[in-house]
């Protein structure tokens, strides 16, 4: 079962939308009943991190989530839901993120336009199977001001130039983040989630090893 976590931020429908066209299972996650039957988890959000955080961790299902990626369910962040797994943000001064990838997140110059709003590159940076069948320097769409800045080289997968190059898809275990929004972005788009939620992955210790 494919989950999708509500907590509050973003619109859902545009995603599960996404995931029905696979004809995947899924369901969007309300509750710790729900979050229990998932074997894979979509983490979305588009807006401000820190009422994202706040919103949660006050979600009533956050320490069961936490658990289930100790013990290795595969997760992917989607926009901001990709900016929370870091240990920080600069937006609103210095906001507190997940801490399950090291890293920062960091504003735009100022000198560039934001939000970047629209089609653009990644350029793969290693292999990994969400990038299967999809060539390199695919587009996809993109709306944020805020990027990722993983604390090795070794956590990015794909980069993308806007002013300069930022980590646009990162990994780290059994978690994947993608700066842009793979339900907005066609074909494309459709063939990342549908690698994400039917890859094989390597089965891991069920105790909670942290990250």
């Amino acid at each position: 079962m494919i989950g999708i976590f509500d907590y509050g931020v973003g619109n859902l429908q545009n995603l599960k939308n996404a995931i029905d066209h696979l004809e995947l299972q899924n369901c969007i996650v309300q509750n710790p009943d729900d979050l229990e039957s998932c074997d894979r988890m979509l983490l979305p959000g588009v807006g401000a991190f820190s009422p994202a955080m706040e919103n949660l961790r006050a979600s009533g299902m956050f320490k069961k989530l936490e658990k289930k990626v100790r013990q290795g369910m595969p997760l992917l962040g989607i926009c901001l839901g990709a900016q929370l797994l870091l240990d920080e943000s600069s937006e609103d001064g210095r906001c507190q993120g997940l801490g399950w990838i090291p890293g920062k997140v960091r504003r735009f110059k100022h000198s560039l336009k934001v939000p970047q709003m629209g089609w653009n590159q990644v350029k793969f940076q290693q292999q990994d199977p969400i990038f299967e069948k999809l060539p390199s320097s695919s587009y996809f769409y993109f709306v944020h001001s805020y990027f990722m800045e993983p604390e090795t080289g070794s956590m990015v997968l794909g980069t993308t130039d806007y002013g300069h190059d930022f980590a646009s898809v990162v990994h780290r275990e059994n978690l994947w983040g993608v700066q842009f929004h793979p339900e907005k972005s066609q074909q494309a788009g459709l063939d990342l989630l549908n690698n994400f939620c039917t890859m094989e992955l390597e089965s891991k210790s069920s105790k909670d090893d942290p990250l």
